[in-house]
């Protein structure tokens, strides 16, 4: 990695699929290596540019780099059986068409969108659903945009992966809107609006202006949020870029129509944060009064250790930025590859805060983006001589089940809620009765679909 990070304006340059090839530092490593990235690349999205991998990634620790984990596929992300249907075909030569044609199974079975996305979510206006919103909690809606449906690079663990492989059916976008602020306006219970994606700073300042400007004279929205990973994967998008000065000033704007403007960065790793052109677009943006809140999820392979996470934290909070949340990996995707057992999950979060100092502990986590709701793995306890886990709904479908502690017996191999069974012979969890209720209109759910696995038609934020 170059030890400096040019601050003058730099040319944005992608890589994808097609282009693995032109990737200069791949031409080191071992042809079947590069091929096995292909095979991959063929099923889950693969996108990354110049910066990523001049300034990011260590070519010498390859492929254990945990930014080269992030962003480039490796050959364990495929159940072996499709690895090596996909990896043949490469060789083969086969067209673009004969690899989407046998990827097109293997992305569907991968749970493309889990915990209620796609039919628990979804708003309407004149009885009408909303394509692109997701109305989940009482307090918040989310909004895709459809200039926002991709991303500087793609994070290899990516929940919304089914976004960005040309499954049609599968996307959510909007590019409408009137019709998010018409709805907001019909929702008083309606505080936050989340700009999500993709990556809505991928829009030139102009067009994310249309999207926000018409919900500043709500007045009972109180904050926007934007979701990005810009600020690690492309941070010049706020400070040398063409129009990053007319982002700025559009950050401003909102702060000054006193509603808070929260830039939501997904930070997954320390390094991310260490160049100076990423640590002056945290200054810059906090600048304008926005804040800068940073989460991320725990990924085996990229940020497994409680030491990453405590430098992270601590580099954040000097830098003006809010440690918010540790995620656990969505059941979703290459998840099988990434994910790490709640049980060791929790450990590592506990170290790393034992590790920081107070200003770093608002951070909250592990926390499952699961069907019912933020489901916080609170702690590991023992009650008359059984070991349980400690959950709490920090979020929730029905607000009357925000902060509510339940248990679960503890389980050292579980990964996700639905994997989780009731403390005290208990047949289900409390809220599983009201979430039935809620999925009615579906056929009778199971109570593992109703917990978001697979089984279920959709995911949530």
């Amino acid at each position: 990695m170059s030890p400096n990070v040019r601050l003058e304006p730099r040319e944005f340059r992608v890589f994808t699929q097609n282009h693995i090839d032109r990737i200069p530092q791949l031409r080191r490593l071992p042809p079947e290596r590069v091929a096995a990235m292909k095979a991959v690349a063929a099923v889950l999205p693969f996108r990354v540019n110049e910066y990523v991998c001049d300034e990011l990634i260590d070519w010498s620790d390859i492929p254990d780099d945990p930014i080269f984990q992030l962003t480039f596929p490796q050959e364990g992300m495929l159940d072996a059986r499709d690895f090596h249907r996909m990896v043949d075909l490469v060789r083969s030569g086969a067209s673009r068409e004969e690899l989407r044609a046998a990827a097109r199974p293997i992305q569907r079975s991968l749970n493309p969108h889990p915990a209620g996305q796609l039919s628990l979510n979804v708003p309407r206006v004149d009885g009408q659903p909303l394509p692109g919103m997701q109305h989940k909690y009482r307090e918040t809606v989310l909004f895709f945009p459809t200039q926002g449906q991709t991303c500087h690079a793609y994070c290899t663990y990516c929940f919304r992966w089914a976004q960005f492989v040309g499954l049609e059916d599968l996307k959510l976008a909007s590019r409408e809107p009137e019709l998010l602020a018409r709805y907001v306006r019909e929702h008083p219970e309606v505080t936050s609006v989340l700009f999500t994606g993709g990556d809505p700073m991928v829009m030139k300042a102009g067009v994310l202006r249309q999207y926000i400007e018409p919900l500043l004279d709500i007045e009972h929205l109180r904050s926007i949020r934007i979701g990005t990973k810009s600020v690690a994967y492309w941070p010049y998008r706020f400070v040398t870029d063409p129009d990053s000065d007319d982002v700025l000033r559009l950050f401003e704007s909102v702060v000054s129509r006193r509603k808070n403007l929260a830039v939501m960065g997904h930070y997954s790793h320390v390094r991310e944060l260490r160049t100076p052109i990423a640590q002056m677009a945290v200054r810059r943006i906090r600048g304008t009064g926005a804040v800068v809140r940073c989460q991320a999820p725990l990924i085996r392979h990229v940020n497994d250790d409680p030491r990453v996470w405590a430098d992270m934290w601590r580099l954040q909070v000097r830098l003006g930025a809010i440690p918010y949340y540790m995620f656990v990996q969505r059941d979703t995707g290459a998840k099988h590859y990434f994910e790490v057992p709640l049980a060791r999950a929790y450990r590592i979060f506990d170290e790393a805060f034992r590790r920081v100092g107070g200003l770093a502990r608002t951070v909250r986590g592990p926390s499952m983006s699961a069907t019912p709701g933020k489901v916080l793995v609170d702690g590991i306890v023992d009650v008359d001589g059984q070991k349980l886990f400690a959950l709490k709904l920090i979020q929730a479908r029905d607000p009357s089940w925000v902060n509510r502690v339940f248990l679960a017996k503890y389980d050292e191999e579980a990964t996700w809620l639905h994997q989780l069974e009731p403390a005290f012979g208990r047949d289900e969890f409390f809220f599983e009765p009201k979430l039935r209720e809620m999925a009615r209109t579906r056929p009778a759910p199971g109570r593992l679909a109703v917990l978001g696995t697979g089984d279920e038609v959709v995911a949530a934020e």
